[in-house]
């Protein structure tokens, strides 16, 4: 099993910076794909970012693409999501999610994650 642990997340005015953080335990984390969701209220969960086990690789939602960056570090067991130039609608609960490794490193669907933290609570006012 994989605990994984988010946080970092606060209230921040637009086009402030926020970093989100990651801490799994229970597995080595550079075994395991991990990406980042969020979601707003009375909203579906949406994919933010991916990034393979070694980091060498990553993905973005188009909307956070340039602004939102993905990392990892494998000998802390952490990832990571600096989050610049936010704005109000990236307010959402920001996830943390990890899956085994497979055929690929790339998926955006939530079911592809078998992983999940707790969620840490993002805010980005006007």
């Amino acid at each position: 099993q994989v605990q994984l642990v988010e946080s970092g997340g606060g209230l921040v005015q637009a086009g402030g910076s926020l970093r989100l953080t990651c801490a799994a335990s229970g597995r080595t984390f550079g075994s395991l794909h991990m990406a980042w969701f969020r979601q707003a209220p009375g909203k579906e969960r949406d994919f933010v970012a991916a990034i393979n086990w070694s980091g060498e690789s990553t993905a973005y939602a188009e909307s956070v693409k340039g602004r939102f960056t993905i990392s990892r570090d494998n000998d802390k067991n952490t990832g990571y999501l600096q989050m610049n130039s936010l704005k109000p609608e990236d307010t959402a609960v920001y996830y943390c999610a990890a899956r085994n490794l497979g055929s690929g490193w790339y998926t955006r669907y939530v079911s592809e994650y078998e992983y999940w933290g707790q969620g840490t609570q993002v805010t980005v006012s006007s």
